[in-house]
């Protein structure tokens, strides 16, 4: 007996079907409900594809950043990283995309499954400065499906409950990540201890 699952109808045979509310939660545009959740959320992952594969970016602003143009778009800046650009080089040859909104405190998670344009044009960009700071791009997202999960998933991983909380020094630090990762006699200790206040002159 095989215990890997390789057809739809397998999956169906042990799943069965999708209640009705959780299909009719799903739209081709951005509703008024909608739109609260985003303008709400100050944190969106943001998942592209590309000849290289998968990727998938974390991006956070004030609440709000996504701009929510009209009912079948939103715009969101693409801030300063660490200049990889996996996100934007997937767009370019791939425009498909999901959007994953999270809002601190409530466990409901909203997406939105589009396609990407990468604008440049100089007054969008400068609509989304911050602190004096432009990106250098703009994605405009044409929404395609749009509906929002249940707060199990949340609620599983008690990802707000603060009694979850661990302090980061259980976990190796940046620094620690890259002397690892370095042959090149890299400083871990330096680079932790000067990246705090690197971070806030980069931030934007």
């Amino acid at each position: 007996m095989t215990t890997t699952i390789s057809t739809v109808e397998q999956l169906e045979a042990i799943y069965g079907a999708a209640s009705p509310m959780a299909l009719a939660k799903e739209i081709d545009h951005i509703s008024d409900h909608y739109r609260a959740f985003i303008e709400k959320s100050p944190f969106v992952t943001l998942a592209t594809c590309g000849p290289e594969g998968l990727d998938c970016s974390p991006r956070g602003d004030p609440a709000g950043f996504v701009r929510v143009h009209d009912r079948k778009t939103v715009m969101l800046p693409d801030r300063r990283g660490n200049n990889r650009i996996d996100t934007l080089r997937n767009i370019v040859r791939d425009p498909r995309v999901s959007l994953l909104f999270l809002i601190p405190g409530v466990g409901e998670t909203l997406r939105i499954n589009g396609r990407a344009k990468i604008s440049v044009d100089p007054a969008l960009c400068e609509s989304f400065a911050e602190r004096g700071k432009l990106p250098r791009s703009v994605l405009v997202v044409t929404a395609e499906r749009v509906y929002f999960q249940c707060s199990k998933a949340l609620a599983r991983s008690k990802l707000w409950d603060p009694d979850a909380r661990i302090p980061r020094s259980d976990l190796p630090s940046t620094g620690e990540m890259l002397q690892a990762l370095s042959d090149d006699g890299f400083d871990g200790a330096a680079y932790d201890k000067t990246y705090p206040e690197h971070m806030q002159k980069t931030i934007y």
